[in-house]
């Protein structure tokens, strides 16, 4: 299905007036470093670009603030990035790599957990607050803006009142360890398709599914 979108599109867009800097995006999973944290909920962001990464054959190198890797995809070029800053310092490193790579923040791609969306929901949006979580309200303390695009992973609420960090830091139920895989296959999906068709079009096709 993806595949069919995309040869659409090319036929009704000419690629070559693209240009060659808008072509180049930074996509980075949010997590904490450490093994305590690996299978956790709040490292749903890493578990997604781990997913691409294996799947595409390519290798995390140790950068400065995190882990880099870069994807190559239908001419686009896709800097895959996991912070070693810890959550709350998120911003440090998307904002190093953003310069390092000379890439817009129009071009940015943040992929986190979300309490406020059942487990296993993938929202791609544009922009917007923080909406509590750590990671995002450092990168936009940092960056200076919400214009940025992020795909949010439903982790879901099912927590009692003051247990919410317990519930993040938590790792998955044997149930939804067992769904995990096809909704994070899907997460990478998105990503190709939002640096190929773009923003608008990737939310159409693929929110709400």
């Amino acid at each position: 299905m993806f595949e069919k979108f995309i040869n659409i599109f090319k036929k009704k867009f000419n690629n070559s007036s693209i240009r060659q800097e808008d072509m180049k995006y930074l996509v980075v999973g949010l997590g904490n470093i450490g093994q305590e944290y690996a299978n956790t909920r709040h490292n749903i962001g890493f578990m997604m670009l781990d997913k691409l990464v294996a799947d595409e054959n390519l290798k995390f190198d140790d950068r400065r603030y995190g882990c880099v890797t870069e994807y190559k995809y239908k001419g686009r070029i896709f800097v895959l990035l996991k912070p070693s800053t810890y959550m709350n310092l998120s911003g440090r490193a998307v904002n190093y790599w953003l310069q390092k790579e000379k890439i817009e923040v129009e071009n940015l791609l943040v992929l986190v957990d979300d309490l406020a969306l059942p487990f296993g929901t993938l929202r791609l949006k544009g922009k917007g607050g923080d909406g509590g979580h750590n990671g995002l309200r450092n990168i936009i303390d940092v960056l200076g803006t919400q214009q940025y695009t992020r795909l949010r992973f439903g982790v879901g609420n099912d927590f009692s009142e003051g247990r919410q960090v317990n519930y993040v830091l938590g790792e998955w139920t044997e149930e939804e360890e067992k769904a995990l895989p096809e909704r994070i296959k899907i997460s990478s999906d998105i990503i190709r398709s939002y640096g190929t068709i773009g923003l608008e079009r990737t939310m159409t096709l693929f929110n709400n599914k």
